[in-house]
């Protein structure tokens, strides 16, 4: 009988940690980077060491210059490229930045997309449609994906608005991104799980960052483990509709050196995305459950 009690005992033990164990990995899937913003004026090869280091999987480059050695530092280090962030114009002859013609075909085999924002101002989408598949037809022929990044201020400012355009565009290749910071400045607090079950199906990125719920850049881009907005709960929201792709760490301006605030974001981001986690330091670093 004592002997059938400890198989058993033994049994179920085994089965709980396995399902603890499975559970954790489910939970971190997504793969975490940062923008080069937070990386200062460190050279490609340092960037890279930096976040390996750390425990970054990767970077997020703006524009699309100097490609071929940022990739190579971070070949050498096994990280990845996941984007470089361009402009496009909707009020322009020239349509987009210069070089972004000649850049894509460097990206064929890569898996690096294109992180598009939509800037100036029009009475309507007829422009933006019109140049979001232009770009789209020339990243398609190099297997390239092109990723709307909404921006305040610009002709897509949220998410939302990107939806708005990316369905029209309708290219397989052509999705967008939520940028929490971008949601927040606009006063999308509270609607952040309607944001994320109208744009799933087209969700290719998300960006985000410690915050709080109102304010100036200052309050609102912040180390990951400062701010009251809840961005745990923002993350059980991208994990209810399966959203299984990148997420990337916004740091315009966060003050302090890199190797601090890098390191004390990835260690929060790890703590709320790990189910086991100790809450042992209050309701803003609850357990990710």
């Amino acid at each position: 009988m004592i002997h059938n009690s400890l198989k058993h005992f033994a049994s179920r033990t085994l089965a709980i940690l396995a399902t603890s164990l499975i559970g954790t990995a489910s939970a971190i899937a997504n793969p975490f980077f940062a923008f080069d913003n937070g990386l200062g004026r460190k050279s490609p090869s340092e960037q890279a060491a930096l976040l390996k280091e750390l425990g970054y999987d990767g970077i997020g480059y703006t524009g699309t210059g100097n490609f071929v050695a940022r990739k190579k530092a971070f070949d050498e280090q096994g990280l990845k490229i996941f984007n470089l962030y361009v402009h496009s114009f909707v009020d322009n002859p020239n349509a987009y930045e210069a070089g972004l013609k000649e850049a894509v075909p460097q990206l064929k085999g890569t898996g690096v997309d294109l992180w598009l924002t939509l800037r100036g101002k029009a009475p309507d989408d007829t422009a933006a449609v019109r140049v979001v598949r232009e770009i789209a037809d020339l990243a398609a022929a190099s297997g390239v994906r092109v990723v709307l990044y909404p921006h305040l201020d610009y002709f897509a400012q949220t998410a939302e608005e990107a939806l708005r355009i990316v369905k029209q565009v309708d290219r397989p290749n052509v999705g967008l991104t939520i940028n929490l910071c971008h949601e927040l400045i606009a006063g999308n607090a509270d609607r952040m799980d309607a944001i994320v079950k109208a744009c799933a199906p087209h969700l290719f990125y998300v960006s985000i960052n410690g915050a709080d719920r109102k304010g100036t850049w200052r309050e609102l881009i912040r180390p990951l483990d400062e701010g009251n907005f809840d961005v745990p709960a923002f993350l059980k929201s991208l994990d209810a509709v399966g959203y299984k792709g990148p997420v990337g760490l916004q740091c315009f301006q966060v003050p302090g050196a890199s190797e601090e605030h890098l390191k004390r974001s990835i260690s929060q981001w790890k703590k709320i995305r790990n189910p086991t986690a100790i809450n042992s330091t209050g309701d803003r670093f609850r357990n990710y459950e």
